[in-house]
């Protein structure tokens, strides 16, 4: 877990092809996403209103309650962890403050007003359907920019070797840090009184 909250997953290889592998899976649900999105629906708000409120020319019912609910029980999880998995890594991604703050609230909005504007769509007015549109596009770009920002950056020569050598700490020394005080655990530092 340290690796995680230092930042320091870049520099042990096993953790950085664990992450490229995830890499790959995500990559495979930003491409499914899109393929659910355009088997009921297309770009044009129309083709939303209809795929929610149904259609009497093409013979389609209006979605239910009860299957609205599952699905967006279940977005609402899968959402949450996928974002939740690639805007922490991106934290430490060498891009501007303001650039990740933006990409981690706008890819998270688009994400819940993607799963709201399909109640509001089916329940409150078809006007809704637009932001059912933008918010698909908006949640799809802002996936795959953490999707290749976290691929460049895993895959990019990490800042110090993987594997220390023999008769090396394993991870870098602190600065200010002392070569005693870098190999002694927590508990030979702690004193009593502390």
């Amino acid at each position: 877990m340290r690796y995680m909250l230092t930042g320091n997953y870049r520099n042990h290889v096993l953790m950085r092809l664990t992450l490229l592998c995830t890499l790959v899976l995500l990559t495979g649900f930003w491409c499914t996403n899109a393929l659910l999105y355009f088997r009921n629906m297309d770009l044009r708000p129309r083709s939303v209103v209809e795929y929610y409120r149904g259609s009497e020319t093409e013979f389609a019912m209006p979605r239910t309650y009860g299957a609205m609910l599952e699905v967006t029980h279940m977005h609402l999880a899968m959402m949450a962890t996928v974002i939740l998995l690639l805007t922490h890594l991106a934290i430490f991604l060498p891009w501007s403050l303001r650039l990740r703050v933006i990409l981690v609230l706008a890819t998270f909005g688009c994400a819940l007003l993607g799963e709201a504007s399909s109640w509001l769509v089916r329940f409150v007015h078809p006007g809704f359907a637009p932001l059912k549109v933008v918010t698909f596009l908006g949640l799809q770009t802002g996936l795959a920019v953490l999707l290749a920002g976290l691929a460049v950056h895993l895959l990019r020569r990490p800042d110090v070797p993987a594997w220390p050598a023999p008769g090396e700490s394993p991870t870098p020394p602190r600065r200010g840090a002392t070569a005693a005080a870098e190999t002694e655990t927590p508990a030979q530092r702690w004193q009593p009184g502390q």
